[in-house]
């Protein structure tokens, strides 16, 4: 199961995290959000984080055009959607060599048939606790849910996920998570992820 560490934007812990090795790490680039990725101070150290991470930028109904400049500068090759994005602005995107990682928000009104239309557009798709802002909420939605998915596209899941959970999410047997991605629950204040609480989780995630 792959891991995806959300929400990095202090060089120095982005280094700490980096040595752990999680499959991809995200920066933020909404400026609303108390994770906001400064692009001035961080570009350096994003560019050289490890070949083997997958970097992801994440964005919220941002100009497609200084999405795919972002992406190209600092070497993203994720580009996470948060917000009412359309499928032609995801194959927009992806036209510009970017992997989408669309995000639906989720709560027990959520019906799956919406995200019929970002089937071709998608690389990912990305389930998260459905509130009034953009993730980083630190709480779950009904998996359960889940189990009315049937698409092939792969996803995440997002939504308070904390190392208590592990053998939860890998009981759900579902084929398409391939995934989980977090964020508050493994931090010491917003943005500063808690290394020790990482290292325990990627160990737990990857064992057996």
């Amino acid at each position: 199961m792959k891991i995806k560490v959300c929400g990095m934007k202090d060089p120095q812990n982005i280094k700490q995290i980096a040595y752990l090795n999680p499959d991809m790490m995200g920066f933020i680039f909404y400026e609303k959000s108390d994770r906001y990725a400064d692009e001035h101070s961080l570009k350096e150290v994003i560019q050289e984080l490890p070949s083997s991470i997958f970097r992801v930028a994440v964005f919220v109904d941002e100009d497609s055009e200084k999405v795919l400049q972002i992406c190209k500068d600092f070497g993203f090759s994720h580009a996470q959607l948060h917000g009412n994005e359309t499928p032609e602005y995801c194959a927009q995107i992806q036209a510009g060599d970017i992997s989408v990682i669309k995000v639906f928000h989720m709560d027990e009104t959520f019906d799956f048939l919406c995200t019929k239309p970002y089937e071709n557009c998608s690389d990912l798709f990305l389930f998260d606790t459905k509130t009034k802002g953009y993730g980083g909420s630190g709480k779950h939605f009904d998996w359960g849910l889940l189990n009315s998915y049937t698409s092939e596209i792969p996803f995440l899941l997002s939504g308070g996920i904390s190392n208590d959970d592990l053998s939860n999410i890998k009981a759900l047997q579902i084929p398409q998570l391939i995934g989980i991605d977090v964020n508050s629950r493994v931090e010491i204040s917003a943005g500063n992820k808690d290394v020790n609480k990482v290292k325990e989780l990627i160990l737990k995630t990857r064992e057996g």
